[in-house]
C-alpha cells in the first residue's frame, strides 16, 4: 500500500480530487471526519475535554458546541496545547486502526486539511496540493457556500500560504478552472502517477531512472530537500545525516541527469543493514544490479537515488 497525502487551502477544491480518486478505488481517511468522530457524545474524548474546558462546552443535546470550545481553547497557548495534547492521539490512534484496516495493495488518501501546518508532508509516499488563488477561492467561499466574507477571509489568512505549500508538493493541481478540468487532472494524477508508484511498491521494484541530460532545473533543491525530509521519516536515528548530493544539488551545474542523488551516513554496518530494510520497506528497494547500498525510489515522478555509506 501507498499512503498519499492531500491538502489545499480552504475552498481550494480538494473534495473533487478526493472524489475522483475514491470513485477510482482510493481507501479515503478523512482528518476531519475523524476528528469530529473522536469527540462525539459518549466517547472518551468528549469526556476529556469538558473535564478540562467546562460543561459550557456542551450543546444542549450533548454534543460538542465548537465555537463554545474554540472560546475557552483558543485563548492563550496553555489551553490550545491541552486540547492539541486530548485531541491529537485520539485522531492518531484512530487514523492507525484505519490505516491497518486497508487493503495491501490500497491507495490510501489522507484528506487532511492541515498537513503542512502539522509538518506530516515527509510521512506520505506523495503530497498533492490543490491549488486556488486567495481571492477566487474567498469568492467562492462566500458566494457559494455562504460563508461570511471577514470569516472567510480570516480562515485563509490562517493558514499556511502558498509558497509553504509548494514547498512540500509532490503534484501541483491548478484549480482556476471548472471542476470538470480540475477531476480531469486528478485522473491524469491517479492513472500516471499513483497506480505505477503503488504497482512498483508492490513488486519492490524501482521506477526506470532517466539517464539523459537536461538543462539545469531551479526546482531540483526543493525535491531534494522533500527526498532528504522523506529519508529521515523514513529512517530517523538510524541515520546519522543525509545530504542531498551529486549534480541536481549543485547551483552551479548548467544541466545534468534529472536525478535526485541521496547519501545516507550510518555509524556501521548493522545500522546499514537496517537502513537498506526500512528503505526498501518505504519506497525505496535496493537498485537491481547495482552495487549493494544503492536504492532507488518506486515513484515514477520524483526520480531519485539513494546511497547508503558508512562514516569513517
Amino acid at each position: 500500500m501507498i499512503r498519499v497525502g492531500l491538502t489545499g487551502g480552504i475552498g481550494a477544491g480538494k473534495s473533487t480530487v478526493a472524489k475522483t480518486f475514491i470513485e477510482r478505488g482510493a481507501y479515503h481517511v478523512d482528518a476531519d471526519r475523524i476528528a469530529r468522530e473522536v469527540v462525539e457524545p459518549g466517547t472518551p474524548g468528549l469526556a476529556a475535554l469538558v473535564e478540562a474546558f467546562g460543561p459550557e462546552i456542551l450543546a444542549a443535546d450533548g454534543s460538542l458546541d465548537r465555537p463554545a470550545l474554540a472560546a475557552r481553547a483558543f485563548v492563550d497557548e496553555e489551553s490550545v496545547k491541552t486540547l492539541n495534547g486530548i485531541t491529537h492521539p485520539l485522531i492518531g490512534a484512530r487514523t492507525q486502526e484505519l490505516n491497518d484496516a486497508a487493503p495491501a495493495d490500497a491507495v490510501i488518501l489522507h484528506d487532511v486539511p492541515l498537513l503542512v501546518e502539522g509538518h506530516m508532508a515527509p510521512f506520505y509516499d506523495a503530497v498533492i496540493v490543490v491549488h486556488t488563488d486567495a481571492d477566487l477561492r474567498l469568492d467562492r467561499l462566500v458566494n457559494l457556500r455562504g460563508m461570511d466574507a471577514d470569516d472567510a477571509r480570516a480562515r485563509i489568512d490562517a493558514q499556511a500560504t502558498d509558497e509553504q505549500r509548494r514547498a512540500v508538493a509532490d503534484i501541483w493541481l491548478d484549480n482556476s478552472g471548472t471542476p470538470d478540468e480540475l477531476a480531469a487532472q486528478a485522473l491524469q494524477v491517479w492513472t500516471e502517477r499513483l497506480i505505477p508508484l503503488r504497482d512498483n511498491h508492490l513488486a519492490g521494484a524501482p521506477a526506470p531512472l532517466p539517464t539523459d541530460a537536461v538543462d539545469a532545473d531551479e526546482t531540483w533543491a526543493a525535491v531534494g530537500a522533500r527526498v532528504v525530509n522523506r529519508l529521515w521519516a523514513i529512517l530517523g536515528a538510524t541515520a546519522t545525516k543525509i545530504d542531498h548530493v551529486g549534480p541536481t544539488a549543485d547551483p552551479s551545474a548548467a544541466s545534468a541527469v534529472p536525478v535526485i542523488d541521496v547519501e545516507v551516513t550510518v555509524a556501521d554496518q548493522a545500522a546499514a543493514a537496517r537502513a537498506a530494510e526500512l528503505l526498501s520497506a518505504s519506497g525505496f528497494p535496493r537498485l537491481p544490479g547495482a552495487a549493494e547500498g544503492l536504492h532507488a525510489t518506486v515513484d515514477p515522478g520524483r526520480p531519485a537515488r539513494v546511497r547508503i555509506t558508512v562514516a569513517d
